[in-house]
């Protein structure tokens, strides 16, 4: 199982890897506009947010169900590179791609934080961030025509598919999970605390969207830019790998300071745009911002709620999802009006998602 887990981790994010640094810019030789970027970018977090209501009232999240969000994830793909060139068909083609890879992810995860232990999960988890960094590289010094880009993201949609599917014979955590009604699922009860990652997610819009534009715009190259991507992946294996440790302290307080430090990234980026050494500072950030973060709350998450698969589609589905989607959007409206203000936003918005913690640790003691 270590092994699946570990390939379907790296196939999973080289796949993320593919649509969220080089699609957008490949966009741009189709002749979309900023906006539409962020239009098509706000599509697949959209129906993540979308997918946890689905399933918590009309459908469960079966073994059945995985498998045909995994031949959708391969189906979306391929449509993804013969509908580029008309906007609202590609745009529904982005919809079911997003659909299905944010149904697929949180069954993943779950069968990981439920077998693994949190030092393990880690080790395991850093094959995702090893795939991400590894594609990144790779089409970074090979400069793919757009074609040949969407072609490289139907391969890994395929090896997602694969090893996913070899993973769901060995899944047990279906047949032992005895959870309460879905009903009983109550977001109300820590809503500061869902705002908070909400807010975190919608702070990364401008990051994830434009980072690879925006860098190009302050003139590095793509070959550079393809570093500044793999160097913050590198800080964030070596924090997978290592954060065992810190995940026994108060997770509360960790996903507090990692949201305080992503708030000063931002504005650092917003001060010092053409800054390469400061960029790559800010880069080094990501170790905490999004993997000591990320292994913070989606353990907390799993140890808030016994509907243990239900409450990690809607972490997905609130912060990638609805945050994403938010803040691909916000951040296409910025980026087209007031460009050079984009990251001192999304430093703003930072801090708010770090005060929304401190509402939900004050709510929690009482």
């Amino acid at each position: 199982m270590k092994l699946l887990l570990s390939l379907f981790y790296f196939a999973y994010f080289a796949l993320v890897g593919v649509y969220m640094v080089f699609v957008p810019k490949t966009l741009l030789d189709f002749e979309y506009t900023k906006l539409q970027i962020g239009i098509i970018g706000s599509a697949a977090p959209f129906m993540r947010f979308l997918l946890p209501f689905v399933f918590k009232y009309y459908i469960e999240l079966t073994q059945h169900v995985f498998r045909l969000a995994l031949l959708f994830t391969f189906v979306g793909g391929v449509l993804l590179l013969s509908t580029v060139e008309n906007f609202w068909i590609y745009l529904s083609a982005n919809l079911l791609f997003g659909a299905s890879m944010g149904v697929i992810l949180p069954f993943v995860e779950t069968i990981a934080l439920s077998t693994l232990s949190k030092k393990l999960y880690g080790k395991i988890r850093l094959w995702g961030s090893v795939g991400f960094i590894v594609v990144v590289l790779t089409l970074g010094e090979l400069n793919l025509s757009a074609t040949l880009t969407f072609y490289c993201l139907s391969l890994l949609a395929f090896f997602t598919f694969l090893f996913g599917y070899f993973i769901v014979h060995q899944d047990s955590v279906a047949k032992e999970e005895e959870e309460e009604k879905s009903s009983a699922f109550s977001l109300t009860k820590y809503w500061a605390f869902w705002s908070s990652i909400f807010l975190m997610q919608v702070a990364f819009g401008g990051f994830y969207t434009f980072f690879t534009i925006y860098a190009g715009e302050q003139g590095f190259s793509s070959e550079v830019v393809s570093y500044l991507w793999s160097f913050g992946v590198i800080c964030e294996i070596v924090m997978l790998y290592f954060q065992g440790p810190l995940l026994q302290r108060n997770l509360l307080n960790i996903l507090q300071f990692a949201t305080v430090v992503t708030a000063f990234r931002w504005l650092m980026l917003y001060l010092y745009p053409s800054s390469l050494l400061l960029t790559f500072l800010g880069q080094s950030l990501h170790a905490i911002s999004f993997a000591l973060y990320h292994t913070a709350a989606i353990s907390y998450v799993f140890s808030l709620y016994t509907q243990k698969r239900l409450a990690q589609q809607f972490f997905l589905g609130i912060s990638f999802g609805l945050g994403g989607a938010f803040g691909a959007f916000v951040a296409g409206v910025v980026y087209e009006s007031y460009p050079k203000q984009l990251f001192l936003v999304e430093s703003f918005i930072a801090f708010l998602a770090f005060l929304m913690l401190l509402v939900h640790t004050r709510r929690k003691n009482q």
